[in-house]
């Protein structure tokens, strides 16, 4: 059998508003150069993807302005990515046939308004009221959405199903009050 390279990404879900971080997990074989390594990342409401130029064996943590979302003020000010399907492909030569892709749910920024949240509940360490008690029931739901929407998208490839479980948990958070 042919050697050839097992190409593998690892697309963690981060705290950090303002990144996507993508690391190269893949197993290259001694037998067969690595060349043209290509990342495109093609994010939420684009068509055309991004080309970023790496190296094997890669560890990125991309922002704004590498993805071509931010033009200005790239050296003094970040702005946060938007959450939602991110397609990202890695490829080396011959691109067209060694590459891997991947659909990316991004959450980061549901996940931060759901975190607050739960600091504005204020939960403490004894049985909770039954009002307190019915929020925390919430949100647990919500979260138990999110999770859906992840799992939809990045091990059912059911994009359009993960979006709506998405929008659904984004329009049920944004109706908790504290």
């Amino acid at each position: 059998m042919a050697e050839k390279h097992i190409l593998s990404l690892e697309i963690p879900t981060v705290s950090n508003c303002e990144v996507l971080c993508v690391k190269d997990t893949s197993q290259y074989t001694t037998k067969l150069k690595v060349d043209c390594p290509e990342l495109l990342i093609t994010m939420p409401g684009f068509t055309a993807p991004v080309l970023i130029k790496t190296d094997e064996k890669f560890d990125l943590c991309l922002n704004a302005c590498v993805l071509a979302l931010q033009k200005v003020d790239c050296g003094t000010k970040r702005m946060k990515l938007p959450d939602g399907l991110y397609i990202v492909r890695y490829s080396v030569s011959p691109n067209d046939k060694v590459y891997v892709e991947y659909n990316h749910l991004r959450v980061t920024n549901l996940l931060t308004s759901y975190y607050k949240k739960l600091c504005d509940i204020d939960v403490k360490a004894c049985e909770p009221s039954s009002e307190r008690e019915d929020l925390l029931r919430k949100m647990n739901y919500i979260k138990t959405l999110i999770d859906a929407a992840v799992a939809e998208v990045e091990y059912c490839s059911s994009p359009n199903k993960g979006m709506e479980l998405y929008n659904y948990a984004e329009k049920l958070l944004n109706k908790i009050t504290c």
